[in-house]
Order: structure tokens, then sequence, then C-alpha cells
């Protein structure tokens, strides 16, 4: 069975084709990161408008690809929630048009649930039960999946999640947009160790994530040291497409490198989000006793998180599953691989189908507590 996956919640417009579950013969991502550069996030209106100029180009392509035609589909799976309304709409209404234009059978996908099903496309062997750390710009959550297709939520974030705590850091030292890569890059020529930054852990105890006290703090040590940098002022201008070098140029400091103090912030600051996320993920994995981990979402591109995630878990006897970096940020392969999963159930969406920005995955939205910090 070929299923074409839909994808457009945020600011990616998405279609693939995937064959028998993982096998992805099409996968095509049109961003819009250089769209929403200037404004240093997703404007939600101008990222639908652009979905509706992109998605039946992004189509095509994806057809192409693929070696098909649109006869040769057997069904159709849109992310339906959570998300952007404006975006999610554009998806859904295309997505319905092609549904009943060509008979087909239509599943509304969570897209949280595509991440988590993202690390299955390349690791199909990952054994259950497993815990899912889904950890991108609008998300940071973990679900504890008993069996295939099932959710429960464990823990989430109470505040920022963790790409826009990297996204507010870029932006707050002059970096740019989007945070997190730039930070990442950055990082590797900083000392982790040389702001203490704080590690926040809940009062209630709980496993749940809160990334505003560390964005505080780095506030104030930027505003303390002189390395904040005003909206207004040009700031430092970071290239992520740039050269291997890592080169940052400081366009307020005529072209100078950037300091080795905004190096050491940038790899402290995403040493302590980091070691937060593994902290978290492990002391919920032991918890409820899983065999595997899985870590998905776009802060899952980030190499500091894969490398210690990893070297976590297998020190723990836990499998561990993250997606190749093209499918840990919104794409539609994981949207179809996860359609599979409700037309084998024989759950279809109908013709009245509706996004739903705020949908749920994992049941309701306060997080059960698996732990007590002491």
């Amino acid at each position: 069975m070929r299923v074409l996956g839909i994808e457009t919640s945020c600011d990616d417009t998405a279609i693939a084709v995937v064959e028998d579950r993982t096998r992805v013969l099409s996968n095509v991502v049109s961003s819009q990161t250089d769209l929403h550069r200037a404004y240093g996030g997703v404007v939600p209106e101008l990222a639908s408008r652009q979905h509706l100029e992109n998605i039946e180009p992004i189509l095509r392509a994806a057809l192409a690809e693929a070696g098909a035609t649109l006869a040769e589909i057997d069904a159709i799976a849109v992310t339906a929630g959570p998300g952007l309304i404006g975006s999610l709409l554009v998806g859904v209404s295309f997505a319905k048009a092609l549904a009943w234009s060509t008979q087909k059978p239509l599943a509304a996908v969570n897209h949280l649930e595509g991440h988590v099903r993202a690390a299955f496309l390349e690791h199909p062997e990952t054994p259950f039960p497993a815990l899912a750390l889904v950890v991108s710009g609008g998300h940071s959550s973990l679900y504890l999946c008993p069996e295939e297709a099932r959710y429960t939520m464990v823990a989430r974030t109470r505040d920022d999640a963790a790409g826009e705590a990297f996204d507010k850091a870029a932006r707050l030292l002059g970096l740019g947009y989007p945070g997190g890569p730039i930070i990442d890059r950055l990082a590797r020529d900083g000392d982790p160790e040389a702001v203490p930054f704080p590690r926040a852990r809940m009062s209630d105890g709980s496993l749940d994530f809160s990334f505003s006290g560390l964005k505080t703090a780095l506030l104030r040590h930027a505003q303390a040291t002189g390395l904040a940098v005003e909206r207004s002022a040009p700031g430092r201008v970071y290239d992520p497409h740039g050269p291997e070098s890592g080169a940052v140029q400081d366009s307020a400091r005529s072209g100078s490198s950037v300091s080795k103090e905004v190096l050491d912030v940038a790899a402290s600051f995403q040493r302590a989000v980091v070691d937060v996320l593994v902290e978290r993920t492990l002391a919920a994995a032991e918890a409820e006793g899983v065999r595997s981990v899985v870590v998905t979402g776009g802060v899952a591109c980030n190499s500091l998180l894969r490398a210690e995630i990893r070297r976590a878990c297998e020190a723990r006897g836990l499998g561990v599953a993250i997606p190749s970096p093209r499918y840990c940020t919104d794409n539609a392969a994981m949207i179809a691989s996860a359609g599979f999963l409700h037309l084998e159930r024989g759950e279809t969406a109908p013709v009245d189908l509706s996004a739903t920005p705020g949908w749920r995955l994992g049941g309701p939205e306060a997080a059960r507590t698996t732990l007590r910090h002491k």
C-alpha cells in the first residue's frame, strides 16, 4: 500500500509517498526559513499564504520523485493538528479535496504522533515498551509508548519548549534565526562549563520541563557582560549555511569574528538545555521500565543531545532510536507512516474533517508524575 502524506502544521510545506509503512519513495519539503528569518520567528499569516502557493507544486514534485501517479496512491494522510490554524487548514483542505476527487481513504494524523513514528522509518525494530522524547520549537514532551500506536503523556513543558528557548537565546545574542542550529554550531568552539546556568526542577517533583528560568539567567548574564543585543541593533550576523569553519561575523564590530565570550555562552546554554532533556528522559525511562528510548523533533538534530542521549541509553542497556536529521524536522514521510497505523485499524477521517490546533496526544494536558526528585 502507498500512502501520500501531507504536512503543513507550521512553516514547512511537505508531501511524501511511503510504501508499506517505512519505505520512503519520496519526501519533498519546502522550507520557509528564509521568509521568516527577517522577523526572528514564524509569522502565521505569511506561513499559511506560502503553503497555498507551494502545496500543489510540492505534490507534483513528490509524485515525480516517487515515480507514481495520483491514481497509484492508495490513501492519503494529513496532519490535522496541533499547529497553526491557518497552516493546518491549507493541508487539511487540500487533503480532503484530493481524497474526495480520487475516492481514496483519508487518515487524520496528530503531528506529534508523526514525530514519534519518524524514528521507526529507519529503526522499525525498535522494541516496546518505549519512551519518546518529542522536542522541537513548539513541543517538549515525554510519551510512554507501551505498544505500537499507544501514547501516554509522562511529562511536558510548563513554558517554553526547548527549540523556542534556543531561538530566544540566539535572538538575545544577536545570532539570527533559527537559533537551534546556530547555537549548536557555535557551541563546538565554546566552553560548556564557562557559565553556570541553572537546571530547573519542578517544585511538585514531576518530570515536567521548564526553560523560563534558564532564559532569564541568560538574559541577566548577557546584560551584565554586555553581550545582549538590542532588537533594533544590527547584531551578530551568523550564516548557518556558511563556511565549515563556523565563522560568525559581528556586524556591529566591523566584521570581527564573534568573541570567545559568546561562544562560551552558547556552549553553556546548550549544555544546560541538553542536561535537563537527558536527565528527565532517563529518569522517566527508569521509572517506566521501558526497553528503548526514541528522540525526535527538530531539536533532535542537536549534535550534543544526540551524543549524550545515545551514550546514556547505551550505558543503561536501553535501545535508542534517533531519526536522521531530515526526519527530525517537520516532514510528510512521518505523517504517511503514522497514517498507516490508522488505516490498518480502519480509522478513516470524515469528509467534514477540520483542523484542531490544540489536538493533544496521550491524554489530558496534566502530565502524571512518575518520579519524585529528592
